[in-house]
């Protein structure tokens, strides 16, 4: 006779930039919550994040973000001098910033190079240009994969692997909690940043047209895939405890605004965690 189904959790983290600090703040509640993940998925910065989780998924992986992400706002990794990018973008049209500090930023610090040698099983995702198609990274080498997944177009050039080429995984899969489904997850954390939390507003002025069609196409397939999820998967969304969370993010990154916004979001998914468990 058999026993119960084994439950399989999976932490699925969404894309949003340097709004990522929030997901530093929900780690910090799952592990505090006693919540491990079996299973990593990640989109774009989700993938930087949910890398160092499969790494080492104890709170140590989110004390290490913790140092990294203010070594980010300190430093201002990815801020660049905006001279330097009207020159890097003059130079090659298709992008304005360097994609060398993230990559420094992952070969200096994760400790493993290869995604299957992960203490749990890890998958990021990329758009794929040469046949507008997702591509899962599931095997190989690990940086190249982040790079690919995190490459936003205009912001970063396309990463070439194997002489294909990639942009950013938010442009196939925003959240991608279908994947956690057809790997077999029955307990899904979700991971995002604040954006979904928002209705989106109809746009007055041109320069917002963009912007909002952008949203609609990241988020569409996300909410499809919520709708979708059978009764006998349990779903967390976890809250970000923000108001606000820019579709441009960049700005997210000056001043105290990463470590508030990963701080709001432990308090807030804390007090969730807290009232699923007295309830559950």
């Amino acid at each position: 006779m058999s026993g119960p189904a084994r439950t399989r959790t999976a932490f699925v983290l969404g894309g949003g930039g340097v709004l990522g600090s929030t997901q530093v703040g929900m780690l910090r509640a799952l592990f505090d919550a006693g919540i491990r993940p079996d299973l990593v998925l990640g989109t774009s910065i989700g993938s930087v994040n949910g890398a160092f989780v499969a790494a080492d998924p104890t709170m140590a992986s989110a004390d290490r973000l913790s140092t990294l992400w203010r070594k980010v706002r300190q430093e201002g990794d990815f801020l660049e001098n905006p001279f330097r990018s009207a020159a890097r973008a003059a130079k090659y049209w298709t992008h304005f910033m360097s994609i060398r500090p993230l990559r420094n930023l992952i070969d200096e610090n994760l400790g493993v190079e290869r995604i299957e040698d992960l203490a749990v099983p890890f998958q990021c995702v990329a758009a794929h240009i040469e046949s507008s198609r997702a591509r899962w990274f599931t095997t190989g080498p690990v940086t190249p994969a982040i790079l690919a997944s995190c490459a936003v177009p205009g912001m970063f050039p396309p990463v070439e692997i194997d002489g294909q080429h990639f942009m950013d995984g938010g442009l196939v899969h925003s959240i991608p909690v279908g994947r956690a489904l057809a790997l077999g997850a029955t307990e899904i954390y979700v991971l995002q940043v604040g954006r979904v939390e928002q209705p989106l507003n109809v746009p007055t002025k041109p320069w917002e047209v963009a912007s909002v069609a952008f949203e609609i196409a990241r988020r569409h397939r996300y909410h499809e895939e919520i709708d979708s999820v059978p009764d006998d998967v349990t779903l967390h969304v976890l809250p970000s405890g923000s108001s606000s969370a820019p579709a441009i993010s960049i700005t997210q990154g000056v001043g105290t605004r990463i470590e508030e916004r990963a701080e709001q979001a432990y308090q807030a998914s804390a007090a969730y965690l807290e009232s699923r468990l007295l309830t559950g």
